[in-house]
């Protein structure tokens, strides 16, 4: 190893290292938001199986592998947010970081991209706005419910033509609403307290989603996880939808192995063995099998070993500016648009640097024309002296802040 890299047991705990800025943590989101978006193009420019598909026996694939990747790291941070502020002003911080964003890329897609495609597909604009078209596809979903996937049957008429592979719009807004669920799972912990001064209650209910995710897993090496799981009953809850129990748990175990990462951070050692160990489980897992048995825990820990072990530079990347979550909301409906289009003749290669060349300008614009003007609005109601002026619950000071919690938590 490089002599600026020296491998040693432990350089300290998650509590003395993962804090504030000064971690990879940016990065690491941008890097899961691109493979998500990597991992698409195989599948929605040429309907393909996504990257790792068969390398993991089936059991899951890069975007998916990302997507538990964003809730492990979510898991870490909203905790963390969730201790520090009242209940309020939380679900105030999380509101802002996830609708805003949302809502102007429901827009977008209704209002400029379904118009180009439906004249791309008709050469008219006649029967666009008629049942099932913009408006309606705005009013479904809106609250994250996504039910509403199609617009004016844009890309259920493209595939029949052969021109895409998937009826979706934007299918990568599916993981938002069982996010949003585990931000009022946290909520509930804060307000009863658990977050201060109960905090083994988070290890139990980690343990008891591992339970209900190993005892399927275990059975059988290339378990696929929650599209194996005998929970993918969908259920419909008031706002978000139709969701599924089986996709509550998978994702809900990793958001709670990084919640129990974070209440637990005194206790756990940034070790470089212990770092290299998890990336070999993590491979070992995908090719082999267990993935869902020990190598989702080990990622979880590869990931903030990552986070902390990075060489400097990397720090920078992410800190000020969050692309990652305009990135995973922006990269399915630009795939889908430039399959349409037809733009896929090109190759792979060609597909997926088009792709990233107007998924990043649009993630771009999401940040600084909407995402963070609206990030700015999180201190309303404090008073000048920066307490708030209500409360849920008294704040407790012994947790360090972390604006990182509060800028950037929460990006599939």
């Amino acid at each position: 190893m490089h002599r600026g890299f020296p491998l040693r047991w432990s350089h300290g705990t998650v509590a003395e290292l993962l804090t504030g800025r000064n971690n990879s943590l940016g990065l690491l989101r941008l890097c899961l938001a691109l493979a998500v978006v990597f991992s698409h193009a195989r599948v929605l420019g040429y309907g393909g199986k996504e990257y790792l598909h068969y390398f993991s026996g089936g059991q899951a694939d890069l975007g998916k592998l990302a997507v538990y990747g964003f809730f492990v790291l979510s898991g870490i941070l909203v905790t963390r947010s969730g201790a520090r502020l009242t209940v309020g002003r939380f679900l105030w911080h999380r509101m802002l970081r996830i609708l805003p964003g949302f809502w102007v890329c429901l827009g977008v897609t209704a209002f400029v991209l379904a118009p180009l495609l439906y004249w791309r597909l008709h050469s008219t604009l006649h029967g666009l706005n008629g049942p099932h078209g913009p408006v309606d596809y705005l009013r479904a979903d809106w609250g994250l419910s996504t039910d509403e996937q199609d617009i004016s049957r844009i890309m259920t008429d493209a595939r029949s033509a052969g021109r895409t592979h998937a009826v979706s719009f934007n299918g990568a807004l599916w993981s938002l609403h069982y996010e949003v669920m585990c931000y009022v799972g946290v909520a509930v912990l804060a307000v009863t307290g658990i977050l201060t001064r109960a905090r083994r209650a988070v290890l139990v209910i980690t343990a008891v989603l591992g339970w209900l995710v190993i005892r399927h897993a275990s059975r059988d090496p290339l378990w696929a996880g929650q599209y194996d799981s005998h929970y993918l009953h969908y259920v419909r809850l008031p706002l978000v939808g139709q969701v599924s129990p089986s996709f509550m748990i998978y994702l809900g175990f990793a958001f709670g192995l990084g919640a129990l990462i974070e209440v637990a951070r005194h206790r756990i050692p940034v070790s470089d063995p212990l770092g290299v160990a998890s990336l070999l489980v993590l491979a070992g897992s995908l090719h082999y099998g267990y993935l869902f048995t020990v190598g989702i825990p080990a990622f979880a820990y590869l990931l903030v070993w990552l986070a902390v072990r990075l060489p400097a530079p990397f720090r920078r990347i992410g800190a000020r500016n969050d692309y990652s979550y305009g990135i995973y909301i922006y990269g399915f409906p630009v795939q889908q648009t430039l399959a349409l289009l037809g733009w896929t003749r090109w190759g792979i290669g060609a597909y997926l640097a088009l792709t990233l060349v107007f998924t990043l300008l649009l993630a771009a614009a999401s940040w600084h024309l909407v995402e963070r003007p609206a990030l700015r609005w999180k201190d309303v109601g404090k008073d000048h002296r920066g307490r708030p002026t209500f409360s849920s619950r008294p704040v407790h000071r012994h947790v360090p802040e972390q604006r990182t919690a509060d800028a950037t938590a929460g990006r599939r």
